[in-house]
């Protein structure tokens, strides 16, 4: 079974900076894309970045030029590195795997972590 676990949100003022990291463990043999969603209150989940297997990066326009997703996947490890923050950059944080091939030669789809609160105060 593969678990995701995020790391790193907290408290932060506006103009600041927090550092997201998000850790796979199980028998992992290959992970294809990574991503970072949030959830504000009373707001559907979004998609905030995706990185493919081999580095490719994607991002909301919200958050172009701003954050910066990286992954490595000797440690199985996708980062989310988060400048100039905005209130509205608020909410909960979830790291997902879209499909993750495991050792014994099968695979799971769809992984979500537990999420981790963002919060930024003007």
């Amino acid at each position: 079974q593969v678990q995701l676990v995020e790391s790193g949100g907290g408290l932060v003022r506006a103009g600041g900076s927090l550092r997201l990291s998000c850790a796979a463990s199980g028998n992992i043999f290959r992970i294809n894309n990574m991503a970072w969603y949030r959830q504000a209150p009373g707001t559907s989940r979004e998609l905030v970045a995706t990185i493919s297997s081999s580095g490719t990066p994607i991002y909301a326009d919200s958050v172009k030029g701003r954050f910066i997703i990286s992954r490595d996947n000797s440690k199985n490890l996708v980062t989310l590195q988060m400048d100039s923050l905005k209130p509205e950059d608020t909410g909960v944080y979830y790291c997902n795997a879209d499909e993750v091939w495991l050792l014994l030669g099968t695979r799971q789809s769809d992984v979500w972590g537990q999420g981790t609160l963002v919060t930024v105060s003007l």
